[in-house]
């Protein structure tokens, strides 16, 4: 049943190698860009303001899909941008990690964003009565609670993320559903066990991580 695995004609550990890169590089720039959203968010700027909301919104209803083909064919094919990506394999890569952290960071900074409204207000103004500006007051009072606050959100947000990697696989990216679907073509006979090999995997890579995260949120939870 599973003898397609022992024929050597397909990567499928090299496949899940490319998602778990993709799901680290795209989780550590959807963490500084939803970082930036949230203080965007809460700025006392009304521009700033403004722009985060739009963008969170705009963004965040938008399709998945949509967000990485508009940056494969808008920025590669028509702007001729292709984020110093030397062959077509390193740029659709580069550019699906783009597409993931414009999206995945709205919902990050959602998530910051309400581990703000968690840190009680005295705070803040205590800081600021000791002359403490925006971003002081941001950087050393509030986000280090917030943080603390939110790591369980956060870890949903991260296995939410692993499995929006499949995504990819629209512009070409050799991640684990686009060699499913060449297995799913070639290995008709064997579709059930193609579709278990590929939940397992992502089954093992999001349960660890959801476990982790949330043992992880108990420990340095704010006691309030």
């Amino acid at each position: 049943m599973f003898d397609f695995l022992d024929s050597g004609q397909y990567d499928v550990l090299g496949a899940f190698w490319v998602t778990v890169q993709l799901t680290l590089y795209s989780a550590v720039g959807s963490l500084i860009w939803g970082t930036v959203l949230a203080g965007m968010r809460v700025s006392p700027v009304p521009l700033l303001r403004g722009f985060g909301t739009a963008y969170v919104n705009l963004v965040r209803n938008t399709p998945l899909t949509l967000l990485v083909l508009g940056c494969s064919l808008g920025l590669s094919q028509t702007l001729g941008i292709d984020l110093a990506g030397d062959t077509f394999k390193e740029t659709g890569f580069r550019l699906a990690v783009l597409g993931l952290i414009a999206y995945t960071g709205t919902f990050v900074c959602e998530a910051l964003r309400s581990g703000i409204n968690t840190v009680p207000v005295g705070q803040a103004e205590a800081a600021r009565a000791l002359g403490l500006s925006f971003f002081q007051v941001l950087t050393l009072i509030v986000l280090p609670q917030a943080f603390r606050a939110v790591i369980a959100p956060l870890a949903n947000v991260l296995i939410a993320l692993t499995k929006n990697t499949t995504v990819a696989a629209t512009i070409g990216v050799a991640e684990a559903a686009l060699l499913m679907k060449e297995m799913l073509e070639n290995e008709a006979q064997a579709v059930f066990a193609v579709f278990a090999v590929f939940a397992l995997g992502f089954v093992l890579l999001t349960l660890p991580t959801g476990l982790l995260l949330g043992w992880v949120a108990k420990r340095v939870a704010v006691k309030r």
